[in-house]
């Protein structure tokens, strides 16, 4: 196994297509999916079609797990699970489509539930099951999205410390105390995007007159625990920091078609994985991440590149 992805929030999700919306009225539609989907679902799809070898960790409970489960089996998943009690939410996306298919121009709104809190000991049950597959020697975790009620702050960091202490390369698309309370531990890549990165870390504002003062701050960052860290902005510029070389750089997206945009950031973070666990350096890992989130937002299915 060379890939352990963790995501505490699992999610199954419907994508509904029109050709046009009427707010106060009955819309009617027969262009639409279900999927197995959350962040860490996503990474593990494309990670798999990525032809890797991967593990994915949840906590999964109520009458919707067997539906969750058959999806993943059907897409070809490995997943581990603990058991939770916890309800699997449902999340939507809601395309409106230009011309009556799927095509440039298309509006995509989403609408996500929150999750239900998981049972007593269920953070418990889950490190078990984590020190189990970490038993089995996978050389990269990748620990994607926010955790459902009742888990502990501290449950990312300390899973975090236990892969480092192992030797993985760990990499984050966390936000929030997930994020602060892991970097103690150095993760190599830490991936939020810009408007996650300003609220973790306290910015109020984001324009080019504090750009510079972001940019020190996000090196600083850097340096001070021993990371990269990568802040994705939607379709617009990529900015990067290296603590190691030191040096902070960024990248123009290239614009794309796109049909969904649901899961790219996920795409993106399977492609950076794969090509640093690959030998890769960091910025050709980048232009890989990049790739496969332009190829997800091709697909009007989440979290694919094929």
């Amino acid at each position: 196994m060379s890939f352990l992805t963790v995501c505490l929030n699992p999610t199954i999700q419907k994508t509904l297509c029109f050709s046009s919306i009427t707010p106060g009225a009955v819309n009617r539609t027969a262009s639409h999916r279900l999927d197995v989907s959350g962040k860490g679902i996503n990474v593990t799809r494309v990670l798999t079609q990525l032809g890797k070898d991967v593990k994915h960790l949840t906590q999964l409970g109520g009458v919707m797990r067997p539906l969750f489960l058959s999806l993943c089996e059907k897409d070809g998943l490995s997943v581990e699970w603990a058991e939770s009690g916890s309800e699997i939410r449902f999340c939507y996306t809601v395309i409106n489509e230009t011309g009556g298919v799927p095509s440039a121009g298309c509006t995509v709104t989403e609408l996500v539930e929150e999750s239900r809190p998981v049972a007593p000991g269920t953070e418990e049950l889950l490190l078990e099951k984590f020190d189990a597959i970490l038993s089995c020697a996978p050389r990269c975790l990748v620990v994607s999205g926010t955790k459902a009620a009742g888990f502990s702050d501290a449950l990312i960091p300390e899973i975090t410390r236990r892969a480092k202490e192992k030797g993985l390369m760990v990499i984050l698309d966390i936000k929030d105390n997930d994020l602060t309370g892991s970097l103690k531990y150095e993760p190599d890549v830490i991936k939020p995007n810009l408007d996650e990165f300003l609220r973790t870390f306290g910015f109020k504002t984001y324009d080019a007159e504090n750009e510079t003062d972001l940019n020190e701050f996000v090196l600083e960052l850097a340096r001070k625990h021993r990371c990269r860290v990568i802040i994705t902005n939607g379709s617009r510029k990529i900015t990067a920091a290296d603590g190691v070389p030191n040096n902070i750089f960024s990248f123009n997206v290239e614009p794309v078609t796109a049909v969904n945009t649901t899961g790219c950031g996920d795409a993106f973070t399977a492609g950076l994985a794969a090509a640093l666990e690959e030998g890769a350096d960091f910025k050709t890992a980048i232009t890989e991440g990049m790739r496969c989130g332009a190829l997800n937002a091709s697909f009007l299915r989440p979290g694919v590149i094929r």
